[in-house]
């Protein structure tokens, strides 16, 4: 996972900062109304209704060249479908740092808003509780994470890259990181305009409460309090823990161990559907019964592949961690618009329209599709149109049954770049 190294992310950020309010805005998505075809363009420089002799920025264009010079096929402007981490600040405290992408920063994002943090080994994100569902994925490293039911029951867990947690509203929860070198890893928080720096912090909270009352909550004289933090610590370094069961033992035990699982081995589980272009493992509540409120997909796709054209009745919020992408959304009103994504770039599919996903890099793409939901649901186009009539598909399309038989009968499909479709029947 080269591209997600944080060095790489400081040279992009360096990049395309200067240019966050007008992307936050869609400015991007409206280059042109009505693409050209790149020969059209290289043919006319200089002499053509996409020349641009003015002002540009090469670097951020080299990024999108799908937006800057889209395909003849990109039509009108729809809602934004990009944005990057790398264009927000970075909260850096002693030990780690966290970066947010929410409604605010893209507007268009009104299911999910995004959360990258790191904690170095032993560091705190300390304990809180807060008014959204969190779901995360491990992108690098180790951490103990702790949850706390309102029965009095309370679950210890250790995570690793490729493992998720769902932590509920309101339930108390901590992450920390392990050796040898701590983690990072991407929340999802169920509330596009969730703020990850408004959560309610133990720290804060006894800070902002009167010493008498301290003193009569925990039965511990005032004298006693006057270590107590002044304000929130929100991340802050600590003692890397010992062994997990260690820990699990000295709470209780089992009498006070959740009988609920709050982690998930995501990256190790048996791919739902794997071909000759990649593999797809899809978490929800079926499978994941902690998460009720966001369901979850890792894809891995081999250079050139094709995430198949379909559709969901929500919105898919995307997280690249690694290659490169190329995306176009079609709308309802016949509008199409088509974005390239690279690792750390966030994507957005809104409900209902249709889009593909396709490798266009020379390494292998993995990215996140998440949806603000307790089932992942999918409409495949190839599935919807080999489900029909012969005669309906051939006289919609003009393609001849020979023609048509040979359209893939698989949902989730990811096509290699050679057109096969090969692979199994989803379970």
């Amino acid at each position: 996972m080269k591209e997600n190294n944080p060095s790489n992310r400081v040279a992009r950020r360096s990049i395309l900062g200067a240019t966050a309010a007008a992307l936050s805005a869609g400015a991007l998505g409206r280059v042109t109304a009505v693409g050209q075809t790149r020969e059209q363009v290289k043919e006319g420089e200089g002499n053509n209704s996409a020349s641009n002799p003015g002002p540009k920025n090469p670097a951020l264009q080299g990024l999108n060249p799908n937006s800057y010079m889209p395909p003849s096929t990109d039509r009108g402007v729809i809602e934004p479908i990009w944005y990057s981490f790398d264009l927000v600040h970075r909260r850096i405290q002693d030990g780690g740092w966290t970066s947010q992408v929410t409604s605010k920063e893209f507007p268009s994002s009104q299911d999910i808003a995004g959360v990258t943090m790191r904690l170095t080994a032993g560091s705190y994100r300390e304990l809180h509780w807060h008014s959204a569902n969190e779901w995360a994925y491990m992108l690098y490293g180790k951490a103990r994470v702790t949850v706390f039911e309102p029965n009095g029951k309370i679950f210890i867990g250790d995570v690793s890259e490729g493992d998720l947690w769902f932590f509920p509203t309101a339930h108390p929860h901590s992450i920390q990181g392990l050796g040898p070198d701590g983690c990072e890893f991407l929340l999802a928080f169920d509330q596009g305009n969730f703020s990850e720096y408004n959560t309610f912090l133990l720290s804060g909270m006894v800070a902002h409460m009167p010493s008498k009352v301290l003193s009569q909550n925990f039965n511990i004289a005032e004298t006693g309090l006057s270590n107590l933090p002044e304000s929130g610590l929100y991340i802050f370094p600590g003692t890397v823990p010992g062994p997990l069961e260690d820990d699990r033992k000295a709470v209780g035990g089992p009498a006070v161990a959740s009988r609920l699982d709050y982690t998930f081995k995501m990256k190790s589980m048996r791919p739902l559907l794997e071909t000759a272009g990649g593999s797809v493992r899809v978490v929800d509540s079926h499978n994941f019964p902690a998460a009720k409120t966001v369901a979850g997909a890792l894809f891995n796709m081999k250079p050139g592949a094709l995430r198949e054209l379909h559709w969901h009745p929500m919105s898919e919020w995307q997280y690249y961690i690694n290659g490169s992408a190329r995306m176009t959304v079609f709308d309802s009103a016949g509008e199409a618009h088509t974005m390239d994504y690279k690792s750390n770039d966030v994507g957005l599919a809104p409900a209902i329209s249709g889009h593909y996903i396709q490798n266009t890099g020379n390494d292998d793409l993995a990215f996140l599709a998440l949806f603000k939901s307790d089932t992942f649901v999918e409409f495949s186009l190839d599935q919807w149109l080999r489900h029909l009539p012969v005669q309906m598909t051939q006289q919609h399309l003009h393609l001849s049954p020979t023609e048509i038989a040979r359209i893939p009968d698989l949902a989730m499909n990811i096509i290699p770049a050679s057109g096969a479709s090969g692979g199994s029947d989803p379970q």
